[in-house]
């Protein structure tokens, strides 16, 4: 297949995490939507992490397989590791460190010893809690995505047209859910004064640029390039950065003390996640 038809599919693919957007703009949600929501995203979230994981520990099942059979050293096998554990702690210590930054630069200090006066940043250390966290969301899932245009940039370049098609279909009902999973923190933005924060549809739209935007470039890349280690270093820097939000929506969460809501949302957003990728294990992946 050539490369104009397989970027058309790697943006197909991408595009359908808009379908879920709009869901942050809701006017005035109710406390008990907006944490249903919450759990709804985590659950979708959860499902990410396992997915994920499960792809990339593969190459390194495949290399313990060979090891046991005979047919392969340790090597493939430490050296999948090692990029499977680096992957997982700098996607997940990172944003660890990069959240506390922003922390740190939203109200920073002027002058030496002075204690009341702040000065207010610009850029995304002066974004609301909400919004940041929306945007670490995108950022994990973005990771996801890329590995998932390598898969389908690749079987088009082999040729696989039946395979890119139902790859393709099945990663945008992914991506549909996971643009959900993106906005779900907005619901609820509050000003401090009390007045509902909703975000321009140009935040919107740049989250959906940040979070689907590239299963286009994996598309690309994959077209012309293969690699299991490019894949095992995305799918665990996505894993680990997704890690950390579910810890941050589970705060939330625990906060309202709303564990009937919790449930019933982590149910939902799970079986969304399994159900959307049926159509992928029906495409032998």
């Amino acid at each position: 297949m050539g490369l104009s038809k397989t970027l058309l599919l790697g943006f197909i693919a991408g595009v359908t995490i808009v379908l879920g957007l709009p869901l942050g703009r809701l006017r005035r949600p109710m406390p008990s939507l907006k944490l249903f929501l919450n759990a709804v995203a985590v659950g979708i979230l959860l499902f990410l992490v396992w997915d994920v994981l499960s792809a990339a520990w593969e190459p390194i099942d495949g290399a313990l397989g060979a090891t046991h059979e005979h047919t392969g050293g340790l090597g493939p096998v430490f050296g999948y590791g090692a990029l499977f554990a680096g992957g997982l702690a700098v996607g997940l210590l990172g944003l660890v460190a990069y959240e506390n930054y922003l922390t740190r630069a939203s109200t920073r200090r002027i002058g030496p010893g002075a204690m009341s006066a702040t000065e207010r940043v610009s850029g995304v250390a002066a974004w609301s809690p909400a919004r940041r966290l929306a945007l670490l969301i995108a950022v994990g899932i973005g990771l996801h995505n890329f590995a998932e245009g390598l898969a389908i940039g690749q079987s088009a370049a082999r040729d696989q047209v039946a395979l890119a098609t139902l790859l393709v279909i099945g990663f945008a009902l992914h991506n549909a859910t996971e643009g959900f999973g993106i906005v779900a923190p907005l619901a609820g933005d509050v000003a401090p004064d009390g007045s509902l924060r909703r975000p321009s549809w140009g935040f919107l739209l740049s989250m959906a640029l940040i979070g689907g935007g590239p299963t286009f470039v994996g598309t690309a890349v994959g077209h012309g390039f293969t690699s299991e280690a490019v894949s095992v270093i995305f799918l665990t820097l996505a894993a680990g950065s997704i890690i950390y939000v579910v810890a941050q929506l589970l705060g939330v969460a625990a906060k309202a003390k709303r564990s009937d809501l919790l449930g019933y949302g982590l149910v939902v957003g799970l079986i969304a996640g399994f159900a959307t990728d049926a159509v992928v294990t029906a495409a032998g992946i």
